[in-house]
């Protein structure tokens, strides 16, 4: 007779949650800079190719870092944080809190802070949300004039950001407690950036006292 199975717990797909606007308009922005720095470097005279080669070398690195870079990768184990120039890998055991005031944020147990870049907060849309709850509280209380009537409840609306940090609260709980997500937070700081912006930068500065 074959023993009884243990219960297997349910698997979740990695979440992945990034900035469609900021990738977007990073995109567009490379676009326009590959273009200008072609032209420079092909059509430039002088030293204009040297200053195309070093503002692509500067700036490339710091529009992908700013807009395109940013991600916040969850799993069963951990949350892994991509800022502009730092990755975080944060065990579920290690969070406190997920916050969003005027930025979203993660606090550990141990009391850090880490910004969570990909995760933008816009007053405009909360502003917007807490009006549309307004609107949606005023309508179900002139609708709910007959006693004993059960109206549908279509759930709490939120603004964006507001809406991921509330689905990444409820996530601590259910992920803290495995044995597979505990451990310390570890960083590492995004050279493959870093090196070429200062690359530029020492460039262009060395073109400008040259020049």
């Amino acid at each position: 007779m074959s023993s009884p199975k243990s219960p297997v717990e349910p698997t979740y797909a990695d979440r992945v949650y990034r900035s469609l606007g900021g990738i977007i308009g990073g995109t567009l922005l490379l676009g326009l800079i590959g273009w200008l720095a072609i032209d420079a470097i092909v059509r430039g005279a002088g030293r204009t190719p040297w200053f195309a080669v070093a503002a692509v070398l500067l700036v490339v690195p710091l529009v992908v870092a700013l807009s395109i870079r940013p991600a916040v990768m969850v799993s069963d184990d951990r949350v892994l944080i991509r800022n502009p120039f730092r990755t975080v890998h944060l065990p579920w055991g290690a969070i406190e809190d997920f916050r969003a005031g005027y930025s979203s944020e993660v606090w550990t147990k141990a009391g850090d802070k880490f910004q969570l870049w990909a995760v933008p907060v816009s007053l405009r849309q909360r502003n917007r949300a807490a009006r549309r709850r307004e609107r949606e509280e005023r309508a179900k209380a002139g609708r709910a004039n007959t006693v004993g009537t059960q109206l549908p409840d279509h759930g709490t609306q939120l603004a964006p950001a507001d809406q991921t940090i509330s689905d990444l609260r409820g996530l601590i709980e259910h992920n803290a407690g495995r044995a597979s997500a505990q451990g310390e937070p570890r960083t590492r700081w995004a050279f493959e950036l870093i090196v070429p912006a200062a690359v530029g930068a020492v460039l262009m500065i060395v073109l400008f006292v040259v020049g």
